[in-house]
């Protein structure tokens, strides 16, 4: 069995939305409902008209738009980082601990590349830690 994208109660994401229940890259994520992605009442999903699902709300699955399953678009993990490094803790907390578990492992790797490029004087393990706990 497929681990799901977004994993346990606690995580944003609307309780029937598909990525609860198939792994990245089995469904679309589109920036709002629309015409063209109807929802089905028979099992409570939206479609597209090739039948691939699609989640409505990407801010709450932490997922930018992308037709990940329909056109095959690669997923991949930007990070904004704070023009600070005294901002740096709380901006990472808050992506962290808002993401799908999907993306976690991402995000950790992006992050470890992206500040010692932004903050060369920032620890970078240290940092994550904090960010993490």
């Amino acid at each position: 069995m497929t681990e799901a994208f977004v994993g346990g109660g606690q995580h944003p994401s609307c309780g029937i939305c598909p990525s609860r229940r198939l792994p990245l890259g089995e469904f679309d994520v589109i920036d709002r409902p629309s015409r063209d992605c109807p929802f089905d009442p028979a099992d409570g999903y939206r479609y597209t008209a090739a039948g691939v699902p699609v989640c409505v709300h990407p801010e709450k699955v932490g997922l930018p738009p992308g037709r990940y399953k329909s056109e095959g678009t690669p997923f991949t993990v930007e990070l904004e980082l704070p023009d600070s490094a005294a901002e740096l803790d709380a901006y990472l907390y808050g992506v962290m601990h808002g993401a799908a578990p999907g993306v976690l492992q991402l995000l950790i790797e992006r992050a470890a590349q992206e500040i010692p490029r932004a903050f060369p004087e920032v620890d970078v393990l240290r940092t994550l830690r904090r960010a993490l706990n």
